[in-house]
């Protein structure tokens, strides 16, 4: 946990250890727990641990989102001229059990239980421990073989399935949101990051930050100790209404990818951070993630009963504007100036050929939103080699109908570099994932066996418009 700058939390240890004795007497377990609980690091961190004991075979995971394909994709069918088409599961079940491998082998099936799958493995799961496909074929599991799934609940599971696996539960306080704040530290001081501080007292600053703008004692319930029950994520959630809920290790999981990216503006160049810009851009990416899913109204509350009591660097709002409903979500820091300035239209072009109703016109809103969209591409596509987590590049627009989401993504578009390839693909209610796939397949070739890229080695960003709809 130390090589990979992970905290030595108690609660987070335990469940590691409970997953390990629980590995020794099932042969098929899951782990449930919520989004950002900290589920795929449990299982990194014990066969990690497990492969480095001397004279121990490697211990390698395999993994699948059994929703994202059919149960015919998943385990094989007979095609129309009776041939027999393998399926995804079985395929990688034949490869982790032939008697010619040799690692200790774990597949994860990473996403939702449902029904429609999961019944499929109870002869796997029970003692028969045999994989029955529709074409008579029965493939045995060996001993070094170990069926496991993340979950988030077991709501579509029956009595047949839970009875036949070790089930550990993770909370979402057992690791919960502040040690992803020391882990971030670490990162950066590390010698070879591709993120480096921007000072070197950057670690005492975020310390400083979070009691200032988190545990502010005014938020806490004072009637338990229940970590669920304190900090701002507790005030937010008695006093505000969001359109989408989102769990607090989200929330600050957006705000350490916003900050990082705002930061990377100044330390790629070699600019000098102090601690007044630094918390200028804190309170930026504070606000942003915490309550940029709030409406307007609920916006300008977040303004006056969090950041205002406990003393943000905001920026100076004259009684005009403060009238005016003016709040910190208006303004940005502007890189030349290093301090706050209110959000302008990006500078309008108008096109060589004017088609009316294909024109976009940028506002204020869209602007803010472009600059986000902007700010979260700038970020590394790995986050950490050692645990082998990705780079969260993507960014999500939600909003009613009409709220211009869909020409904010294209006038974004229009400004893409050369570096840039853009593909967009509409959702509906038929897509399904091979329609999908197809797409993205088609803008991609082979480099070799296991990797693609976009053509001419560009990078590709993909529009999801309708995301919902399937």
């Amino acid at each position: 946990m130390v090589e990979n700058n992970l905290v030595e939390k108690f609660d987070f240890v335990l469940k590691i250890i409970q997953l390990y004795e629980t590995s020794t007497v099932r042969h098929g377990f899951m782990v449930v727990g919520t989004a950002g609980c900290g589920k795929t690091t449990i299982f990194n961190t014990l066969t990690d641990a497990l492969s480095n004991v001397p004279e121990s075979a490697k211990y390698t995971i395999t993994k699948m989102n059994p929703k994202a394909i059919t149960g015919q994709e998943m385990f094989g069918v007979m095609n129309n001229v009776g041939e027999w088409e393998p399926g995804i599961f079985s395929e990688i079940w034949k490869t982790k059990n032939a008697k010619s491998n040799k690692q200790n082998n774990w597949i994860c099936c990473d996403g939702p239980v449902d029904a429609i799958w999961i019944e499929n493995l109870n002869t796997v799961l029970d003692d028969n421990k045999i994989l029955t496909l529709a074409n008579a074929e029965r493939i045995p599991m060996l001993d070094t073989t170990k069926m496991t799934f993340e979950v988030e609940n077991l709501r579509n599971a029956s009595p047949a399935t839970v009875s036949r696996n070790g089930i550990v539960f993770v909370s979402d306080t057992d690791l919960y949101w502040e040690p992803l704040f020391t882990t971030w530290i670490a990162d950066r001081a590390q010698r070879n990051a591709t993120t480096p501080p921007c000072s070197p007292d950057e670690g005492a600053w975020v310390t400083q930050l979070l009691t200032k703008y988190f545990r502010h004692r005014s938020f806490d319930n004072m009637s338990t100790n229940d970590p669920a029950q304190k900090a701002v994520f507790y005030f937010c959630k008695k006093n505000f209404t969001a359109p989408m809920s989102s769990p607090e290790v989200v929330k600050t999981t957006q705000m350490i990818n916003l900050l990082t990216a705002c930061l990377k503006e100044y330390t790629g160049s070699g600019q000098q951070v102090d601690f007044e810009l630094f918390e200028k851009l804190w309170c930026f990416s504070f606000a942003w993630s915490i309550a940029g899913l709030f409406e307007a109204a609920d916006r300008q509350k977040f303004h006056k009963e969090v950041l205002e009591r406990v003393g943000a660097a905001l920026p100076q709002i004259s009684a005009q504007r403060a009238f005016e409903k003016e709040t910190v979500f208006d303004y940005f820091v502007n890189p030349k100036s290093r301090n706050w300035e209110n959000w302008k239209p990006i500078e309008w072009q108008p096109p060589k050929r004017m088609v009316f109703s294909q024109l976009l016109i940028p506002t204020t809103d869209s602007t803010r939103a472009e600059y986000i969209i902007e700010k979260l591409r700038t970020l590394d596509e790995m986050r950490s080699e050692a645990r082998k987590e990705v780079g969260l590049l993507n960014t999500l627009l939600i909003g009613g109908s009409g709220t211009a989401k869909t020409s904010i993504v294209l006038m974004n578009s229009s400004r893409l570099t050369d570096e840039y390839a853009f593909k967009r693909i509409n959702f509906s209610f038929y897509t399904l994932p091979h329609n999908f796939q197809e797409s993205i397949d088609s803008e991609v070739e082979k480099k070799n066996a296991k990797n693609y890229r976009p053509f001419s080695d560009k990078k590709l960003v993909v529009f999801l418009d309708d995301f919902s709809m399937p």
